[in-house]
């Protein structure tokens, strides 16, 4: 009678990997093997290597209608990995494959619920939403999504038109009130100036003075002026002074 001679097989998993042995057909116990040197016994043991390096995947652009009625095409990009190398294989056909199917929906169905002033100014909130509801989803099939990032949100032609001429018409209409304040403040502040000079018939003739040598620095000419009335006047009061009485 014949001897049937079963010898083991070695095989090697990378650090980054991770073996999954079925014996007839049934998980062996004791999980996955590796990383490192593992046995195997040829016609009775099948092995499936798993990859625990996080994964990138893009999710191509999704056409979402958003809370508020407005169509706009979103991307994403999903950062993730096999957290259980033996649930990944048992739990689900391919993992990887539904993984990204999810996303896609997840990322549809997460837009939808949101105004489009949402979508554009919480970016980050909205990242952070989908990767929680992606993780609590793709547990049960050994997969630990670490990320989730909106990359871009496209818009209407004619939508953005509209927003860039209300964006354009909101800045005239605050440069509009800031300069009404400025001439507000400036006028104010003549007025205290118009009073000060008012009360000092000193400083009057001062700023008349000073206006004088600002317009002869200015222009290389002959500026003819009125001689103001005050200084006549003050001149007529010292002459009379000095005239003796008949």
């Amino acid at each position: 009678m014949d001897h049937v001679s079963l010898k083991t097989v070695k095989k090697v998993v990378q650090e980054y990997e991770r073996a999954v042995i079925f014996r007839l057909g049934r998980l062996m116990q004791g999980g996955a093997k590796g990383p490192g040197i593992f046995f195997i016994l040829p016609c009775i043991d099948a092995y499936a290597r798993v990859d625990l390096r996080t994964r990138t995947y893009d999710v191509p652009p999704q056409e979402v209608l958003t809370k508020d009625s407005v169509t706009v095409s979103v991307d994403a990009v999903v950062y993730y990995r096999v957290s259980n190398a033996t649930v990944s294989i048992a739990n689900v056909e391919n993992a990887h494959h539904s993984t990204r199917l999810l996303a896609q929906t997840t990322l549809r169905n997460t837009m939808g619920t949101r105004h489009l002033h949402e979508i554009l100014s919480e970016r980050m909130t909205i990242s952070g939403s989908m990767q929680l509801s992606l993780d609590e989803a793709t547990e049960a099939w050994g997969i630990k999504v670490e990320r989730v990032e909106i990359k871009d949100v496209r818009l209407p032609v004619q939508l953005q038109r509209a927003m860039a001429a209300e964006a354009e018409a909101a800045r005239e209409a605050r440069a509009k009130v800031i300069a009404a304040e400025g001439e507000q403040k400036a006028s104010r502040a003549l007025r205290e100036a118009s009073e000060v000079i008012g009360d000092s018939p000193a400083a009057l003739q001062l700023r008349y003075l000073q206006t004088l040598n600002t317009i002869s620095a200015e222009k290389n000419s002959t500026i003819v002026f009125p001689l103001p009335i005050d200084i006549l006047t003050y001149f007529m009061k010292s002459k009379e002074a000095f005239v003796p009485n008949a």
